[in-house]
């Protein structure tokens, strides 16, 4: 039997975003007010308005994406605290199991700790033939860690996550696990936000990269998972998480059937943020919801 570890340090404070909790909540604080971002402060709400499935993110330093996550943020604070945010990352490091679920334990940023629904992370690896509970993906990969700190700026230590990262990012992968997570909510009762994390085409000119991850965007917000994978291969769009993409677009239509809706918040590349145009990496903020 394996042992996991009582607290999943962070693999990449001082390096993705500060170290120092100030300068971190500060450096969150900019990603708002930036002229990227939504412009301003979120107000959170204290009542759950249970308006999106979830939403997609980009996972780079917050100095180059965090304007572009801001937009997901801002609209999170205004729905307010679910209990557990299901997490879903690419497999940066090829380490662990090829659909890693994290089992149970702590996630430590410099804003504190959350705890792992490991109730529903167990639930969820029953309901899927693709699904294991293993650590070892979620050592060193910073895809979901990066948006730790931005949801605890908004709600603190109080709500609950899933980590999930993927190794084998393809339709019929997305489509268990969406099943699995719909068929696990329901039968927890939980109240869930899925969070997938991906960038976009990464290291090509801006406007050869806004080109390509606009053609895909366009199938995302189509629902169209059969398309969005096709694009992406056809056109080398070099998304590095579609997987939780397709996961999050398949659970979105399981929820609302022919009312599921995706509508893209932002999209810039880290030129718009570094000045840097020539090699850029993109960035979007999409959000699911019910018609």
């Amino acid at each position: 039997m394996e042992i996991y570890p009582d607290v999943r340090g962070p693999a990449v404070s001082g390096y993705f975003y500060p170290a120092d909790p100030s300068d971190l909540k500060k450096l969150i604080e900019e990603s708002f007010l930036h002229h990227i971002g939504p412009g301003r402060i979120p107000s959170v709400s204290s009542v759950r308005n249970k308006l999106s499935t979830g939403f997609v993110v980009p996972h780079a330093g917050y100095i180059y994406s965090g304007p572009v996550a801001a937009h997901t943020y801002y609209y999170l604070a205004m729905e307010g605290m679910p209990e557990t945010f299901i997490i879903i990352g690419p497999n940066h490091t090829g380490y662990g199991a090829l659909v890693s679920v994290y089992p149970q334990g702590l996630w430590e940023t410099p804003l504190g700790q959350v705890e792992v629904d490991a109730e529903l992370a167990r639930t969820i690896i029953n309901n899927s033939n693709y699904a294991e509970l293993d650590v070892h993906a979620h050592i060193d990969e910073h895809s979901i860690e990066v948006q730790i700190p931005f949801l605890q700026y908004l709600f603190g230590n109080k709500f609950k996550i899933v980590p999930i990262v993927l190794a084998l990012q393809t339709p019929d992968v997305a489509r268990d696990l969406a099943k699995a997570i719909y068929d696990s909510v329901a039968h927890l009762g939980r109240d869930i936000v899925v969070i997938a994390s991906s960038d976009f085409t990464h290291y090509e000119p801006h406007e050869v990269a806004m080109k390509k991850d606009l053609e895909a965007i366009k199938k995302i917000e189509e629902l169209d998972t059969e398309g969005f994978y096709n694009t992406i291969r056809e056109l080398n769009v070099t998304a590095c998480g579609p997987g939780g993409i397709m996961v999050l677009m398949e659970y979105t239509k399981l929820v609302y059937g022919d009312k599921a809706r995706a509508k893209l918040l932002k999209y810039a590349t880290s030129g718009d943020t570094s000045g840097d145009k020539s090699a850029v990496v993109g960035y979007a903020s999409i959000r699911f919801y019910r018609e």
